[in-house]
Order: C-alpha cells, then structure tokens, then sequence
C-alpha cells in the first residue's frame, strides 16, 4: 500500500527574486494596462500609475527615518493606500506588519510591541471603531512606535513632501518582508514571519493554477491583512500583469456583485460563506456576471451544494478550491479547471509545485498509508521563516526536518488529491468512535432548508462527547430539530446524527471568514449545563 506522501513537480522554476523587482518589471511590461481599481474610493490606476505611486510612498517611509530590516505597521481595511504601502515596503527590505482591522486595543499594542514596530500607517476609523483614539490609548507603551500615519489627507500630505530620491538597499530574497498574525484558540497571536521567496513564489503560482494572464480582472472581496488578500490576490495579480478589484473596504455581498460585472471581472475571491451570501442576495439575478470564468473559494472548507451553485449560477466553471494556512504562505494545494467535477467540489486538490505534503499520524509522526486519516504536514520555500522573535513556539510548528505540521485532519487518495476531514481539535470521539464534523456538515448541506451548518463536540457523560450542529436556515425556510434527525436517520450512522440542534442566525467568525466553533462549544456547555460532564 502506497504512503500519504505526495511532491508537487512541475516544468515552471521558482521565480529567484524579490518583490520589488517583480513588481518594477510588472510596471514596464504592463504600463498603459489597469492595475487597481477601487470603486469606493474612485481609484483606477494603470501599472506605471500604481509604479509611481508606490515609489512616492516608500520616498515617504524613508523619510521617516525607515530601513532596512525595520518594522512598519498597517491597521487599514482594504484601500488602495494598503497596495501602495505593500509593494513600497516591499521594495525598501521594510517588514510589513499586518494588524487586523478587528483588533482592538490589546491585541493592537501586543501586535505592535511584539514585532518592535517602528512605524504605524493606520485609518483614521472604520466602522464603529476609532482607531485614532485606540492609538492614542497605547502609545505611550510602545517604546519602538516613533510615527503614526493616519490614512488620508495626513498621509498624503507626508507622501507630497516626501524626497524624489530614494536610497534603494540591496535586498535578498529569502529575507523576511511580512510578519503576519495568526491567533488560534489559546494564547497569544503568533507572528508568522514570511520571506520575498515565500510569498511572491505562491502568488505567483496560486494565479498560475487560475491560468492567470494581463487580460484577466481579479475581484478582491478579501482582507488585504490575511494572506488570501494581499498573497494570493495582489501578488497572483501582479505577478501576471492582471487587475487587482478591490469592491469594498470589507466585504459587501452587494458591492462584490457591482463590481464584479461593472468592472467584468474574469475571477472571483472568497470564503464559502460569501459566495453563500453573494447567491442568496435578494438581487442576485439582476448583475450580469457572464465575464467570470475563475476564482478561488478557500478559508475553511467548501461544502459541495455552494461548490455546484458557484460553477453554475456565477459562470466561474474554472473556480477552483485552494487549503493553506498562513504559516505556508499560504497554499498547499489547490484543484485545477482540468479535474473532474467531483475531484473540485469533494477535495482540496493536489500538492502545488515545489512542495511536499504528508499525512502522519498524530500520536506517533509516522506517514499514514493512503486513505487513512492523519495530520497534514507541510515542506518546501512556502514554509515561513517561523514566528517572530518565538523560537519555542516555531519549534512546536515546524519539525527538525522543516515539515510544518497543519492541525488538519486529512486523508489522501490514490491519485495524490487530500480531503481536509477536519482539526484535529474539532475531531469527536463519541463512545470510542472516531467523528469527523466535515463529514456530517456535507450531509446536511444537502437539505433544502439549511443554508450552513457547523458542527462540533459537546461533553457528555455517558459517551465522553456528543455531537452538535448549530444550523442557519435558508431565508423562509422552517425545519425542527426532529426533523433534522429524521432526515439524518438511515442516511448517516447512528452515532453521527446530532444529538444537540440549535438554530442561529449567524456563527462567530473570525475576520477572514473562519468558523469560530470553540465559541459555539463554549456557549453550548453552559447553555446546556454540561461543565459537570466535561472531563477533568
């Protein structure tokens, strides 16, 4: 029986340099071509437009006393200033720090002070939130900030009066150029630090598996902080001379769809969820996407039922479905236009070029044979540098043999495609058995009524763990929670029908979509008075 081990090969090399050269030479094959356009700021840029741009911004970090090697901070939705700030970074050895835009006052000091930022180029507000006033609040304790940017008349006023002359450094492209954190369900962030080799390559071969050229329109609906944003959007675009669509400072199922036929897109970004709320928009029917050929739905995973929709109602018959994490750059593997139906909607694809990926199992490290569920693992130039000035925490991550090990559970065909079954803290062992939550999920997606479903473990005193879905119904749609396990009865195992079912109207997220399942359990145990059956 063959191993869970699969090395991405592939006629194309890696691209040997940094950012900054990638991005000048985009600007002299692609000039008079649209680089950017942001329709909520009234923005459209051709590639020597964005060149010049970009290079007045870096005048203006250098002007603030900036280098090479030294942190600056973005706290921004998505604008068209956050493209100038990354590629100017870019081309200075500048590490760019990105702050989610969620991030309130003691996740913004601790991200600031952790990463020693020198610098800190920020909107003004979004939303409900005043970042000039949580700013304000934690400066005096960031002894590294020296200058706050405020985005804006501010900002542009220090690019205005910003030196022509730019003292461009030497740079390599296996040093660090973006710090970027993650959080999981415990402890502090973890600054996840990635090269000019890490992320330009997987841009680069992430818009190579969409058969990205100049004539493509790349849609944009992601955060520019995460790595979907800025690595697999801007970088995929740029590295192809395409047009990066930026549709709204964050999303907006509305304003994705307007710019999406105003600007005929030819590809589409997203999470599962909003590719959920683009085609259960009352006004669906009323933009014309026909231009849409490709896309990529990533974040967490893809249920099938809004796969099949996306291929047939948006026209992306080219969509393909990307996994990765930002410790990797972040993609691992992804499907192609060219794999059966099935293979694109039931898998994650297969490894990407320049990469190795294995599936271990979790108790002992050995690789698992194919079919057999176990830990995915990660090798290759995708794998981040480690997490910032955090040696342990790098080293709980990334093995002796440079494999970062994922969390996910995942299995591997024959042929070498991986299906993500689940985290390995999500799996539930109810009585001695194994329950992977995914596999349950794709069977409730297949229900008329229910638009999402998430499903995860509950401590329960006879079997250890229970399991329970927490279910959003489509809009008028009526379902009961015996009818939600009549339905389950005879289709799945006994031991996999829910035994908790509570119906929501949304589920806790994280910023790029990711389903926050440790919140629900959390708020099910004391809801349901289980914390006298969780276990000691």
């Amino acid at each position: 029986m063959a191993l869970s081990y699969s090395s991405g090969t592939g006629t194309t090399p890696l691209l040997g340099e940094t950012i900054g050269a990638n991005f000048d030479r985009a600007v002299a094959q692609h000039g008079d071509r649209d680089a950017l356009v942001v329709p909520h700021q009234g923005v459209r840029l051709t590639y020597r437009e964005l060149g010049e741009n970009v290079d007045r911004t870096a005048a203006a970090i250098a002007g603030l006393g900036l280098r090479k090697g030294d942190r600056l901070g973005i706290w921004a939705p998505n604008c068209a200033e956050w493209v100038h700030v990354q590629f100017a970074t870019a081309k200075l050895g500048v590490v760019l720090v990105n702050v989610n835009p969620a991030y309130r006052t003691t996740e913004l000091a601790y991200a600031l002070r952790q990463s020693g930022c020198k610098a800190l180029f920020a909107a003004p507000a979004f939303k409900t939130s005043d970042y000039r006033a949580m700013v304000a609040e934690v400066r005096d304790g960031l002894p590294d900030l020296e200058d706050v940017v405020f985005l804006g008349d501010e900002a542009h006023a220090l690019i205005a009066a910003a030196d022509d002359e730019v003292d461009w450094p030497e740079l390599d492209f296996d040093e660090p150029i973006n710090i970027q954190y993650t959080s999981g369900t415990t402890g502090s962030p973890k600054g996840a630090t990635l090269s000019h080799h890490n992320i330009l390559n997987n841009g680069f071969f992430v818009g190579e598996f969409c058969r990205y050229t100049e004539q493509d329109r790349v849609c944009i609906p992601v955060p520019f902080y995460h790595c979907f944003g800025m690595v697999m959007g801007n970088l995929g675009c740029v590295t192809h001379g395409a047009c990066m669509v930026v549709p709204a400072p964050a999303f907006e199922p509305r304003a994705t769809l307007e710019a999406v036929a105003e600007e005929r897109c030819t590809s589409l970004y997203g999470v599962p969820t909003m590719f959920i709320a683009e085609l259960e928009h009352p006004d669906f029917e009323s933009f014309d996407l026909s231009s849409l050929r490709t896309g990529i739905m990533a974040g967490s995973p893809c249920p099938e039922e809004v796969m099949r929709k996306v291929i047939d109602r948006m026209h992306m018959d080219a969509v393909t479905i990307c996994y990765g994490m930002t410790e990797t750059s972040p993609v691992s593997t992804q499907t192609t236009a060219d794999d059966e139906l099935d293979r694109r909607v039931g898998t994650v694809g297969r490894v990407h070029p320049h990469v190795e990926v294995k599936i271990v199992a979790p108790e002992t490290g050995r690789t698992v044979e194919r079919g057999e569920p176990g830990e995915l693992c990660t090798r290759g130039y995708s794998v981040m540098l480690g997490y910032w000035d955090d040696p342990e925490r790098t080293a709980e991550a990334v093995d002796r043999a440079r494999w970062m090990h994922t969390g996910d559970l995942a299995t591997m065909e024959d042929e070498g495609y991986v299906r993500i079954v689940g985290r390995s803290k999500d799996m539930i062992i109810r009585g001695g058995e194994n329950v992977y939550p995914r596999e349950i999920e794709e069977f409730l997606y297949t229900h008329d009524a229910i638009s999402d479903a998430a499903v995860y473990g509950v401590p329960d005193p006879r079997y250890g763990e229970a399991v329970m879905v927490s279910v959003i119904l489509r809009e008028g749609a009526s379902l009961t929670e015996d009818e939600l396990r009549e339905y389950c009865a005879g289709r799945i195992a006994h031991y996999k029908v829910p035994r908790h079912v509570v119906f929501v109207d949304e589920f806790p997220m994280t910023v790029t979509g990711k389903i926050q399942k440790f919140k629900m359990r959390d708020a099910a145990i004391e809801e349901l008075g289980l914390a006298e059956a969780q276990p000691a």
